[in-house]
């Protein structure tokens, strides 16, 4: 192993931990608020590089680049169509969470329609960690550590013990790092690797092209553009993998969740000290989803080139990073990407402790007239924690057995959690008097008929546009009950508290700005741009 390559990893890794304990070394963790939201202290640009850094994870690494290389560069519009949706999120939902003092994002549920709504909700984000987030962090880590690192022949392993090794390692220091350090050393941990993987991908795709112009980037750019563009185009038709349509359908619906009512992102914005904290942290990471292709595309437009038969497209990422940057790079974008992954893994692995503590394990202990003190609270929420990281330890490596590919392994299996709340949360903002039995038949129904739509049998459309027609039969049905049997008190939301309810005052200039930018992006990688 060349010895550079391990010296830069672990100075950049270490680095970043210095850095999160000498900021949080005075820092009082007794509650479970000051552990699991930082006491509600983050400023803008804490929250923006958290959430950003939260959402580029290892999957992203190896998913998306594995996807250009394989199709093309469609996977793009789930990012820069998440700008939007990141817009509308900040626009009317922070209002709303932390109008209510919301600690997650089911809360709001527990306010418009009852408890044993927030529950259920709570329970579904649950065992979407448990199946979907956090095993695929820990595989998608490994993975690129691996075609990185190049472990398993270095030491003469299997690939798949390679792979079982290093989650454990992952898993373990993740889970360290969350146990003892809280939302306050993820989040300062996260602006030095936002820093970093920023660094890193403008260096990956320098180098990248020099590699492919053999010594000049301009050649390499000329190449890239001059052949194979069908690569380069991020308008999916109509028999794509990814159609351009589904960014008005499901790929909108579950970017809108995502942002704005998925538990383990939403935490950093609802730990901030004001509203306007949290729309500016939200913008913060919308300008970085922009930069995003840079770490997440692009290498894998320039490894079609490289490599033009690959037997293992999941290897693009790692492999570009090997073989075209200097020793002490490699070991930086591997501190990035191991990073990232533990930013995601440390995020999912919080939300976990958050969601049982406040919702479940909290409700229970106080059900039976027990004194739910905050030390109790913590400490089995720590516990919990502790088994959902040796769980995911055991299960994570065997994603790789599963049929269709990692990244369509991700979409599908996380789409049976996402919509089903999406419909249940939109329902409950718009209307006032949609009783609490629509919103639980809205989730039996949503669940039961996109179960049958993916695995029983085959309607003919894609599964995200059959998530969009499921939605509006679910809104409907939703609706329906809600006329049958309304609330004999209509929903009525507090008002405002003062100071830092206020919002941000600039904010529809910027928001204006990112969604122009947003759309040159789209005509740049498009026939009319680049994939001419």
């Amino acid at each position: 192993m060349n010895v550079t390559i391990l010296v830069s990893f672990l100075v950049v890794t270490v680095l970043a931990a210095v850095i999160s304990v000498y900021f949080t070394r005075k820092q009082q963790m007794k509650t479970t608020i000051s552990y699991y939201l930082g006491n509600r202290s983050l400023g803008f640009w804490m929250i923006g590089s958290s959430l950003f850094l939260t959402n580029m994870s290892a999957n992203q690494f190896i998913g998306e680049n594995e996807f250009v290389y394989s199709v093309n560069m469609s996977v793009m519009a789930w990012g820069m169509s998440s700008i939007l949706a990141m817009i509308l999120v900040a626009e009317f939902l922070m209002p709303v969470y932390l109008r209510i003092g919301a600690v997650t994002t089911p809360d709001f549920l527990a306010k418009r329609f009852d408890k044993q709504t927030q529950r259920i909700v709570s329970i579904i984000f649950l065992l979407s960690y448990f199946v979907n987030l956090i095993p695929s962090v820990l595989y998608g880590c490994a993975v690129a550590l691996n075609g990185i690192f190049h472990l398993d022949q270095q030491f003469g392993l299997s690939y798949f013990a390679t792979i079982r090794l290093l989650v454990i390692g992952v898993g373990t220091i993740g889970c360290l790092y969350t146990v003892l350090g809280g939302l306050k050393a993820i989040t300062i941990t996260d602006v030095v690797q936002g820093v970093g993987m920023l660094v890193g991908g403008i260096f990956i795709v320098g180098y990248g092209f020099h590699y492919l112009g053999n010594g000049s980037i301009l050649d390499g750019v000329g190449k890239l553009a001059g052949s194979h563009t069908e690569h380069l185009n991020a308008i999916g038709g109509p028999t794509d993998v990814l159609p351009f349509g589904t960014l008005f359908t499901g790929m909108l619906l579950i970017n809108i969740y995502y942002w704005g009512m998925e538990q383990y992102i939403v935490q950093e914005a609802l730990a901030s000290r004001s509203l306007a904290d949290s729309q500016k942290g939200i913008s913060m990471a919308a300008v970085g989803k922009l930069f995003a292709p840079l770490l997440l595309n692009v290498p894998g437009l320039i490894a079609v080139h490289l490599y033009p038969h690959l037997d293992n497209p999941a290897t693009v990422f790692p492999r570009m990073v090997s073989d075209v940057l200097p020793p002490v790079l490699i070991g930086l974008v591997a501190a990035v990407v191991f990073g990232g992954a533990l930013s995601t893994f440390n995020a999912g692995l919080n939300s976990t402790g958050t969601l049982f503590t406040m919702n479940l394990y909290k409700p229970w202990l106080e059900k039976d007239g027990r004194t739910a003190d905050d030390k109790k609270l913590l400490r089995n929420g720590k516990l919990l924690q502790v088994g959902v990281t040796i769980a995911a330890i055991l299960f994570s490596p065997y994603i790789m057995f599963f049929s269709g590919g990692f990244y369509n392994y991700l979409q599908k299996v996380s789409s049976f959690f996402s919509v089903p709340v999406f419909t249940i949360m939109l329902i409950g903002l718009v209307t006032r008097k949609v009783p609490p039995i629509a919103a639980k038949a809205g989730i039996a129904f949503f669940v039961t008929s996109y179960t049958l739509t993916q695995f029983v049998f085959d309607t003919g459309y894609h599964y995200l546009h059959v998530l969009a027609v499921l939605f509006v039969i679910t809104s409907l049905l939703m609706l329906a009950i809600g006329r049958w049997k309304p609330m004999l008190t209509p929903f009525s939301m507090e008002r405002y508290p003062q100071g830092t309810m206020q919002p941000w005052k600039n904010r529809h200039w910027y928001f204006a700005v990112l969604l122009i930018l947003m759309l040159a992006m789209f005509v740049l990688f498009s026939p009319a741009g680049l994939a001419r």
